[in-house]
């Protein structure tokens, strides 16, 4: 058993794609779109099988709090194979203005670990 894709609602689809291609290599699915239900998509594929969905639909309420934790999925996380690929992603980013949230650092369960948002503030751990 393996998780097959998670979805993301964005207000923006284009930007929060391009995010994910530039930073990720993920690869992209032509946009779905159902006119009747405002409803646009894309299936974001990663070389490792999984999947992320971009949702857009203009019904999709705002978080309270974008920047707060609160219950639920709280952040996913990218394994980049060493320590350096950690550092050298996290500097590029902040390079681009990315917001960096958690310095690149050992973790106490034994992580190699930094924390970006993406463009639409969801948590990103980039691991060793």
């Amino acid at each position: 058993m393996f998780i097959e894709h998670i979805a993301i609602w964005t207000n923006d689809l284009e930007k929060i794609k391009t995010f994910y291609m530039r930073y990720f290599r993920a690869k992209s699915n032509t946009k779905y779109h159902n006119p009747v239900k405002e409803f646009q998509s894309y299936f974001l594929s990663f070389d490792s099988g999984a999947r992320i969905e971009l949702m857009q639909k203009p019904q999709i309420p705002e978080r309270e709090n974008p920047k707060t934790e609160t219950l639920g999925i709280t952040h996913f996380a990218f394994t980049l194979g060493s320590e350096q690929k950690v550092d050298e992603l996290t500097e590029l980013m902040r390079k681009e203005g990315v917001q960096i949230i958690g310095e690149p650092r050992h973790t106490g369960d034994g992580y190699y670990e930094s924390v970006v948002l993406d463009p639409e503030n969801n948590r990103i751990e980039l691991v060793a």
